[in-house]
């Protein structure tokens, strides 16, 4: 199968079009893929995201500005979500040490055993990728890099 049959679209305007449709297309397949997994432990994608962003930092915490320069899908909502974490007691709201005004968070032992068990589902996750080998993978990864840096670099 290609996009233009998953889709049913017969042209393109160009590969470019084509390549963008395509990433558009994967990206929500892949999410409707993952979903189940989030499902499993009443979590959302970007809640996922940010208690793996809060693990990779943990002990320290971090602010909700720097929870959202490091999530995959920037969005201004990300204080909307930690309070969702925080109510499901995944995450903790800490005094900033630096500023006695300002407020951090941290992952809770209840959200790190989240990840834990998440983490034992990761070769359900990796089966995305069952149809390319390690070599295609790492090239995809290369290519959506190298995506990223020529519109940086403009």
């Amino acid at each position: 199968m290609g996009i233009a049959k998953d889709i049913q679209q017969r042209k393109f305007r160009n590969s470019y079009q084509k390549a963008t449709v395509n990433l558009i297309f994967t990206m929500a397949w892949m999410k409707d893929k993952m979903k189940p997994l989030f499902d499993a432990e009443e979590i959302t994608s970007q809640q996922f995201n940010i208690l793996r962003i809060l693990r990779g930092s943990y002990p320290e915490p971090l602010s909700t500005l720097q929870i959202r320069e490091r999530m995959l899908e920037k969005m201004s909502d990300t204080s909307r979500i930690v309070d969702r974490l925080i109510v499901k007691g995944l995450v903790k709201k800490v005094v900033c040490k630096n500023d006695r005004r300002l407020v951090d968070v941290v992952i809770s032992e209840k959200g790190r055993k989240l990840l834990e068990r998440m983490d034992a589902k990761e070769g359900e996750m990796d089966k995305i990728f069952l149809n390319l080998n390690e070599q295609e993978a790492d090239t995809l990864s290369d290519l959506l890099d190298k995506l990223r840096d020529g519109v940086t670099a403009e």
